[in-house]
């Protein structure tokens, strides 16, 4: 993505497209996989700390990328890849191993009854296990 299709795709989202803001959408905009804040310092050096979450939590905010909590005490976020993906709760999984966090997009978060009175406002489904590459090194090692 060039930087006139990041200026025009944070527009269209509601996000003023300011230098910072184009350049962490540059970073993150290629990762498939859920990131942390670290993972964006990383990709961006020279850029300081608080402008990276500031820009993070303005894209989630806007809902071109979603927080995910996933029990480990460390906010994570993933790109928002379809259309209606604020109405649309997917489950994620977490490996206990190597502590990545994966949308698993195709997967939409069960039904779960709520009772009468109740009003939900958001679902979080999380499944924590061991993802493909430390289920086949675990195996490897004999430990399956």
């Amino acid at each position: 993505m060039n930087h006139e299709e990041t200026a025009k795709f944070l527009a269209q989202h509601g996000v003023k497209p300011t230098a910072v803001r184009m350049l962490v959408w540059e970073s993150i905009a290629h990762c498939h996989d859920a990131f942390t804040l670290k993972d964006v310092e990383g990709l961006q050096p020279y850029m300081d700390r608080s402008s990276i979450f500031r820009a993070l939590r303005l894209f989630a905010e806007h809902h071109i990328i979603h927080e995910i909590d996933d029990g480990t005490g460390q906010c994570k976020y993933c790109l928002c890849r379809c259309e209606n993906d604020l109405h649309r709760g997917h489950v994620h999984f977490s490996c206990t191993e190597c502590g990545k966090t994966y949308c698993l997009e195709t997967t939409d978060i069960p039904a779960v009854r709520i009772p009468e009175g109740f009003r939900m406002e958001e679902a979080e489904y999380v499944i924590k296990g061991l993802c493909s590459q430390c289920t086949a090194s675990a195996a490897k090692r004999g430990e399956l």
